[in-house]
């Protein structure tokens, strides 16, 4: 089946669908684990009640996985990735990347951690307005160490054409559409090779052509490359090239 005609997912998400579509069966060894999380709870202290977003959420991702996490609106799945990336604390738990536990790393060491570790793709894109598409991806790499400015641009050119924006160097965010601007935020988060990609609905601005061929390189870098992506979406087209899917109601996590 492909990602046409891969059968739409109600509102409600059908969650016999999404464990039935996904080929992953496989076990993981404790020696290629990239993200593991272990009794993650979130609880937000707004108004007179605390309001509980996770409840004891487990969750163990292979080194080299291509995974989705699916869920309705407000089952928590963004804050759930943002603790995943160190950009959230957890209110409880603990989440290992790559054998190293984030959640007592001090602020200064996570910072150093997820630099040189995790690349996020946001849903707001949050490039630099004033900085043109080359720009805002050069900056991340030189954040991340890369030298030269000549080695700097060659790089970002190559990412930026990569996600297919080979002809938008120049454009400041204000001058590309949404779908650009999500394929700009895609290219900088895979500045410097992270070793674990995570975005937050990556594919909701794109249309189905864009949408797919990032879809095929975030997959080659997993598959060729040996990085780990976990995505958080809605979009079905992608459930047909996921290594496996797992599914947020409620705080709680299914397989």
């Amino acid at each position: 089946m492909t990602l046409s005609q891969t059968r739409p997912i109600s509102s409600a998400f059908d969650r016999n669908y999404v464990a039935s579509t996904s080929p992953y069966s496989g076990v993981c060894d404790s020696d290629i684990k990239a993200i593991v999380a272990q009794g993650v709870e979130m609880i937000y202290h707004s108004g007179a009640e605390p309001y509980s977003v996770l409840h004891g959420v487990d969750l163990e991702i292979c080194r080299g996985d291509f995974q989705l996490l699916m869920g309705p609106s407000g089952s928590g799945k963004t804050t759930l990735l943002s603790i995943l990336a160190g950009i959230l604390t957890p209110t409880a738990g603990s989440v290992c990347l790559m054998g190293q536990e984030i959640t007592r790393m001090t602020r200064s060491q996570l910072a150093k951690f997820r630099l040189k570790n995790v690349g996020f793709i946001f849903q707001g894109f949050n490039l630099f307005p004033a900085l043109t598409a080359a720009e805002n991806i050069e900056v991340a790499l030189k954040v991340k160490g890369v030298r030269g400015v000549q080695n700097r641009r060659k790089e970002a050119l190559n990412l930026l054409d990569q996600v297919g924006l080979s002809n938008r160097v120049h454009h400041l965010p204000r001058d590309l559409s949404g779908g650009q601007k999500q394929r700009v935020a895609i290219a900088r988060a895979l500045a410097g090779n992270p070793y674990i990609i995570m975005a937050d609905e990556p594919t909701a601005a794109l249309d189905s052509q864009s949408g797919h061929a990032v879809i095929e390189l975030l997959r080659q870098l997993a598959k060729e490359a040996g990085r780990t992506v976990l995505i958080v979406t809605h979009d079905p087209r992608l459930v047909d090239v996921a290594d496996r899917i797992t599914y947020l109601e409620d705080g709680i996590l299914q397989s």
